[in-house]
């Protein structure tokens, strides 16, 4: 559990940042609810909302995996590319000008690290 607790203190250090981000453009552009028209804002919600939705499952998935007896290898590299999944689509989709290689490569990688631990629940669960 020593790999996920890692991955998920990494995680929560990219989501205090992403957190602040958002706080930070409120504050200075004093807007309390939603995101007026600033189009920076509404950006950072999103990623900061998208991480927010992808994240704690992701975590879940690698916990039951850890308890049902997953190899620490494998662990390891999943939670290290849910790590650098996220951190790769949040920048990509914090970008105004945006640069869509970012944001679907850390979807991909996301996606997979989802579907790895799904499958590899499915396969613990039947041995």
């Amino acid at each position: 559990m020593i790999i996920i607790s890692i991955a998920a203190a990494l995680l929560a250090a990219l989501f205090i940042f992403l957190s602040f981000r958002v706080i930070n453009l409120r504050r200075t552009r004093k807007i309390a609810i939603g995101a007026g028209d600033d189009r920076e804002l509404e950006r950072a919600m999103r990623v900061h909302a998208n991480f927010a939705e992808y994240v704690p499952f992701a975590l879940v998935l690698l916990i039951l995996c850890a308890l049902r007896g997953l190899p620490d290898v494998l662990l390891a590299l999943l939670c290290a590319a849910l790590v650098f999944g996220r951190a790769i689509h949040a920048y990509g989709l914090a970008q105004v000008k945006e640069d869509y290689r970012f944001r679907t490569a850390g979807m991909i990688v996301t996606f997979g690290v989802l579907a790895m631990s799904a499958l590899a629940l499915l396969v613990l669960a039947f041995r």
